[in-house]
């Protein structure tokens, strides 16, 4: 009896497959490469698990570019590592809204620490909705002013006159 084939998520990129992934590995959190393939000239297929996911990543061109409505989405445990993977996926990349980023291979991440998740699954459907609307309104994700919303706190701004 054979085994069963496994299923990873394929992920067309203009180019430079293999340099993202490398880049991932070195950056996320129990990411590994697992096998790369070359397919063609200046074309490849990598074979990499990012925190247990499987994926391909693949060489293609401008019509099989990363789309904006599918994403990564990766949990953080805390603000530290919330900023060094904001921070390094963001780099070449753009900010989008509520913990959305789109790397500078063209792949779009979700950040969500994992207080976020906790936060906005609360039985307290007020603070919930206090933290829903604190996090509408950032970039990458602030634990501490989420948790302040959370709290029924006014999160204080830095630039406000003491």
């Amino acid at each position: 009896m054979t085994e069963r084939p496994n299923s990873r998520l394929c992920i067309f990129l203009k180019e430079g497959a293999e340099e993202a992934a490398c880049f991932y590995a070195a950056t996320l959190p129990d990411t590994t490469i697992d096998h790369v393939q070359t397919i063609g000239p200046n074309m490849s297929m990598v074979l990499w698990s990012c925190m247990g996911t499987r994926y391909t990543l693949m060489d293609g061109n401008e019509a099989f570019a990363p789309k904006q409505d599918h994403s990564i989405s990766v949990a953080t445990l805390d603000q530290a590592e919330t900023d060094r993977l904001w921070d390094a996926l963001t780099e070449g990349g753009s900010e989008g809204n509520c913990g959305w980023l789109c790397d500078r291979f063209g792949v779009h991440w979700q950040i969500v620490p994992t207080a976020l998740t906790h936060m906005l699954s609360d039985p307290d459907r007020e603070a919930a909705s206090r933290a829903q609307a604190a996090m509408m309104s950032m970039k990458k994700i602030d634990i501490a002013a989420m948790r302040a919303a959370f709290d029924g706190l006014r999160a204080r701004s830095s630039t406000m006159a003491t």
